[in-house]
């Protein structure tokens, strides 16, 4: 796999698949204790920070409601990239960009678990939800974030990695044309 170390094959399994598996064990504990969307609120500091179930069929605060399966479709096309980048075009020679990518790929599959409807609670009967779970909750006053989960988490925490990664990477040097002559940048 173009010089790509086992090593880094197994950092990118570990965080994937298990990002994504605690991402659907919360979103399932929670779902389960708590009830579907309307329910109870388990404040762990009142009125600031606490559990409470919803349901979003959008993609990031809400945005596209509606839209679950063109936010499914874009889920499975950045999933295919993710793999290619990192396993077919080489990325994975980088740590920092497979540590990243992964936790983007376990909230990428965290939430798509979700819009397929392949999820169920004793409250919806087991009817298909084709909605992202969300379930932590913050808040300070009138101002409520919107709630979010760990898949959440995880694509942010891997795209603030991509960010810090593209700022401290490295640019390297041009190199020199193969017929040794010299040209200027846009000539």
């Amino acid at each position: 796999m173009n010089g790509i170390s086992k090593a880094r094959v197994l950092l990118f399994l570990a965080v994937a698949v298990g990002g994504c598996a605690l991402d659907l064990w919360s979103k399932s504990y929670m779902f389960n204790r708590l009830g579907m969307p309307g329910g109870q609120t388990w404040w762990i500091w009142p009125e600031y920070f606490g559990f409470q179930t919803s349901l979003n069929q959008g993609a990031l605060f809400g945005i596209g409601q509606g839209q679950v399966w063109l936010f499914a479709t874009l889920s499975i096309g950045a999933a295919g990239a993710i793999l290619y980048w990192l396993f077919v075009a080489g990325a994975a020679r980088d740590g920092l960009l497979t540590l990243a990518l992964a936790g983007v790929m376990a909230g990428v599959l965290g939430n798509l678990y979700d819009r397929l409807g392949l999820w169920w609670t004793p409250a919806n009967f087991g009817y298909p939800q084709h909605a992202v779970r969300d379930w932590i909750l913050l808040q300070y006053g009138q101002w409520i974030w919107p709630n979010f989960n760990v898949a959440d988490m995880l694509l942010v925490g891997g795209a603030g990695l991509l960010v810090l990664h593209a700022w401290w990477m490295p640019v390297e040097a041009p190199r020199p044309s193969s017929s040794g002559s010299k040209t200027l940048p846009g000539v």
